[in-house]
């Protein structure tokens, strides 16, 4: 009788920091539009989120004492950021220059059903009647997103795709590496290869630094709250309810970039908009069940992703 309160107080917690990782991540368009009405570029403010979050992870990783990953493992972690995060953030935040920011989330959000058929094609897992009810759902949701209208240029719904693509991939790869190493180690690796390659891009194309106090907010908002805040609270949240519940609950981060662009940004929620984004969190919630693969959210913990467990 002891045990029952103990255990529903430990899945309280964990439901509250997945939703805060959710929402923070949520956010992460809203602050990175922020800085573009400040003159940033994307590669730019990919320099700052990395480099930032590359040092305060390194921090934690040092308060902690863990150990960082060695051999193979290090130079997959590397491989990581410096190819797989690079490239999917790139993408991620190109496309918010060129399409709206809930039509971006949820254009991400495809990540699960194409990990689903990746796994199918490369990784010999089954596909269940589950697995292709949630695949065809969310390419139908997909469909009905980006509307007959379409409200962005095709290049941004392009990179948003490009952007799912990858990072199902990453995922993938995460996950053959991430047994026996520390998330917040792995995840400062992470960081600090994707700082390190930007830190190249920038040095080739130049770095354009926020002009104004509210570009700054903007950087600090992507860096800390959408980096930092929303990858550790997943990392911490995943241990405690376990990756299917995790995934599930982040299924609120594209609807919270909706809302918040809604609201912050004045973007119009459209009514096959709507539909069709509900129906590839549907598609996600399927593929999250305890038949589906275990693919998650956001980062190298990978429950979402990003992997680190999520993303984006």
């Amino acid at each position: 009788m002891i045990g029952a309160p103990m255990k529903t107080n430990t899945q309280t917690i964990g439901t509250i920091l997945v939703v805060v990782s959710a929402v923070s991540f949520g956010a992460m368009a809203i602050f990175a539009r922020i800085a573009y009405a400040d003159g940033m570029d994307p590669a730019s403010l990919l320099l700052l989120r990395f480099a930032i979050a590359a040092i305060v992870m390194i921090a934690l990783v040092a308060i902690r004492g863990d150990r960082l990953p060695r051999g193979r493992a290090l130079f997959g972690f590397i491989a990581m950021g410096a190819i797989g995060y690079f490239g999917q953030s790139l993408c991620f935040f190109t496309a918010l220059t060129m399409a709206n920011a809930g039509l971006v989330a949820l254009l991400l959000y495809l990540y699960p059903a194409i990990v689903t058929g990746l796994s199918a094609l490369f990784a010999g897992e089954r596909l269940t009647r589950r697995a292709v009810i949630a695949i065809v759902t969310a390419l139908v949701g997909t469909a009905l997103t980006v509307g007959p209208k379409l409200d962005a240029r095709p290049m941004g719904v392009l990179l948003g795709v490009a952007a799912a693509l990858i990072y199902s991939v990453y995922i993938l790869v995460g996950t053959r590496l991430v047994h026996g190493s520390s998330p917040i180690a792995s995840s400062a690796v992470i960081m600090t290869a994707a700082a390190v390659a930007f830190g190249a891009l920038g040095a080739a194309r130049g770095v354009t630094l926020p002009a104004t106090a509210s570009g700054w907010v903007g950087v600090a908002g992507v860096a800390i709250v959408a980096t930092v805040i929303a990858i550790t609270t997943f990392l911490y949240g995943l241990r405690l309810i376990g990756p299917t519940r995790a995934s599930v609950l982040s299924t609120l981060e594209p609807v919270t970039t909706v809302v918040l662009a809604a609201v912050a940004l004045g973007e119009p929620i459209g009514v096959l908009s709507a539909v069709g984004g509900g129906l590839i969190l549907v598609g996600a919630i399927l593929l999250s069940g305890p038949t589906a693969p275990r693919s998650a959210p956001p980062g190298p913990s990978l429950p979402h992703d990003d992997a680190i467990a999520s993303s984006s």
